[in-house]
């Protein structure tokens, strides 16, 4: 059974994205028209509601992730089952899950290129000179907060790096939550 249609996805403040969204399908962040979720790094929870029955005696049911980019917390019912970093993102939830209305939370964390190449998209706060790895190369001068060792002052840039990374029309890597998510029935049997 697939977990399709809406997920309900939230985003931690100051980080360039909205509180929340309702995304009516799973895809990757990095094509979502909304320039905060599309350059968004950092941890996104996903959030589902879904409705299972019980398995029969000896059978397992797993939940699949599908394709994940990058690393996923999964909870059930507020109980945290597994952290899974590589493919298969799957996991035996036959413990864990309740007869009737079930709550699936998903916690995504991503890596932090789009993001920096969200921050290229907005004027240059500092300047950068030399190049290397065809990359312009490293800050030329450390800003005064940082310096008096104060936080970044607000602006539309939400990073700061001391080289720059990437360009405005780098590409953007797969993120996020991609899917499928499934549910899987399994019967376990005796070999030999």
């Amino acid at each position: 059974m697939e977990l399709a249609g809406a997920w309900q996805v939230s985003f931690p403040a100051n980080l360039g994205a909205p509180a929340t969204a309702t995304l009516p399908r799973l895809q990757s962040l990095h094509l979502h028209a909304e320039p905060g979720i599309r350059y968004f790094s950092g941890p996104a929870t996903y959030r589902k509601a879904f409705r299972a029955s019980q398995p029969a005696s000896g059978q397992r049911l797993f939940l699949d992730l599908g394709a994940v980019a990058v690393l996923a917390e999964v909870l059930l019912n507020g109980q945290p089952l597994a952290t899974l970093w590589q493919p298969p993102f799957r996991l035996d939830i036959t413990d864990q899950l309740k007869p009737g209305d079930n709550q699936l939370e998903i916690r995504v964390t991503n890596l932090w290129p789009n993001r920096l190449i969200g921050d290229e998209q907005q004027p240059a706060e500092h300047d950068y000179s030399g190049e290397a790895f065809g990359q312009k190369g490293g800050i030329t001068a450390m800003p005064d907060w940082y310096v008096r060792g104060q936080p970044k002052p607000a602006s539309l840039r939400v990073a700061f790096t001391t080289w720059q990374h990437y360009r405005q029309d780098s590409p953007l890597l797969e993120s996020g939550l991609l899917g499928p998510v499934r549910l899987l029935m399994a019967a376990r049997r005796a070999v030999g």
